[in-house]
């Protein structure tokens, strides 16, 4: 009996220990909503797949801005390429998509000031590599690292980063390279603060019309 109870103490150890682990992965919440979310209603394969960081987790009427596509949104909030990277599994390859649409990089750099412009391309070039890898065919789009008011001692790293993934997508098939920086910022070279909500770090419905704008004509038709 003695025996039976510790056996069974070791085992709910375990499964406790199962649990922490999971829970204790960063957006491991966001990930179990996602998946919650397929198992009621799962998208439909060869779709349009937006991934990245809070700028699409908070554009959640994004279908609306592009009628006649079917977009799959799931990006998850402060979210950096290792993020992405880590669960890529769960958030690209089960829905095979025809194209994949990225926004990230922007809080790699705000994480840390060891994160220079050439890491974000080295994390940039993993994911890209990891994706074609296994969706050879699927057509990849990079929407530039955005001009964030609250981040404006970034702006140097920002544009580096953005011309290394420029360079690296130039050289690459069914790629493109969305460059939305140099309508986010004013004569001035500095970022439009009228673009952003009162964070002045997340986009309103102007600054996503030109997210809306510039993404459009590399969409890929049905």
């Amino acid at each position: 009996m003695n025996r039976f109870l510790i056996k069974s103490f070791f085992v709910s150890l375990l499964i406790i220990g199962s649990i922490w682990s999971v829970e204790a992965q960063p957006y491991a919440g966001d990930i179990a909503a996602f998946k919650k979310q397929d198992s009621i209603s799962f998208p439909p394969k060869k779709a349009i797949l937006f991934i990245g960081s809070s700028s699409f987790t908070m554009w959640k009427d994004v279908s609306d801005y592009f009628p006649g596509y079917t977009i799959i949104n799931r990006g998850f909030g402060g979210s950096t390429f290792l993020d992405v990277i880590r669960y890529t599994d769960d958030i690209v390859f089960p829905y095979q998509p025809k194209q994949v649409v990225i926004y990230c990089g922007e809080n790699d750099l705000a994480f840390s000031d060891s994160v220079t412009a050439q890491i974000v391309f080295q994390r940039f070039e993993e994911l890209f590599g990891m994706i074609r890898s296994r969706l050879p065919k699927a057509s990849i789009l990079y929407v530039s690292i955005k001009p964030s008011p609250s981040r404006q001692n970034l702006l140097p790293k920002m544009r580096e980063a953005n011309g290394l993934i420029r360079s690296f997508l130039n050289k690459k098939k069914r790629t493109a390279f969305v460059d939305i920086y140099p309508e986010m910022i004013n004569d001035e070279g500095k970022p439009r603060p009228e673009l952003f909500i009162g964070d002045q770090l997340h986009m309103n419905k102007e600054g996503y019309l030109i997210w809306q704008k510039a993404i459009k004509p590399y969409l890929l038709k049905k």
